[in-house]
């Protein structure tokens, strides 16, 4: 890979992975501190997500490689603190393979296509509803709240969704015409 060609937006897309070993490593500690700090990190880290899409459509900088990338980052950025939070018996591990299963699924179906036609599948709105949904329930459980039931029902929530969009995606609705 040439770096010297990676535009702006691709720069931000991989700059978020610096977020996971920070998240991983201070979800180690459990000082009400640190967990406050790490909420600020993770919102901060995922927010770049919104900003590298945008910057990307508003400089006509959208490519094949920030396509490719902006979903797997997406993908490490919530699949590594949520492996914590199994650890730390938070949420049972069951509920992140759910994530997993249709995380892989997707992704294996959106490069498929790609590798005979070149072009990698943009994601659909409910896949971004559902990175938003995901990124609010882990900020929930990462945050020492007084009581952790809203988090962790947070978190079911973000597993429907994350089943519902991967369900739209792979059978997306018909348009009926007149």
């Amino acid at each position: 890979m040439n770096f010297s060609k990676i535009n702006l937006p691709t720069w931000i897309t991989i700059s978020r992975l610096l977020g996971v070993p920070i998240l991983l490593y201070g979800l180690q500690t459990p000082s009400a501190e640190v967990r406050w700090f790490l909420v600020g990190v993770f919102l901060v880290v995922a927010g770049t997500d919104w900003l590298d899409g945008y910057l990307a459509r508003r400089l006509n900088q959208v490519t094949e490689l920030g396509k490719f990338l902006d979903p797997l980052v997406d993908k490490l950025l919530v699949l590594a603190p949520l492996m914590s939070l199994v650890e730390l018996r938070q949420i049972p591990a069951w509920g992140v393979f759910l994530i997993l299963a249709r995380e892989l699924t997707i992704a294996g179906w959106r490069v498929s296509p790609s590798m005979q036609s070149g072009a990698v599948p943009g994601a659909n709105l409910t896949g971004k509803v559902k990175t938003v949904i995901q990124i609010l329930a882990i900020a929930l459980l990462i945050a020492p709240l007084p009581d952790p039931r809203f988090g962790v029902g947070m978190f079911w929530v973000s597993v429907v969704v994350t089943w519902i969009s991967g369900a739209i995606y792979l059978f997306p609705p018909r348009v009926r015409s007149l």
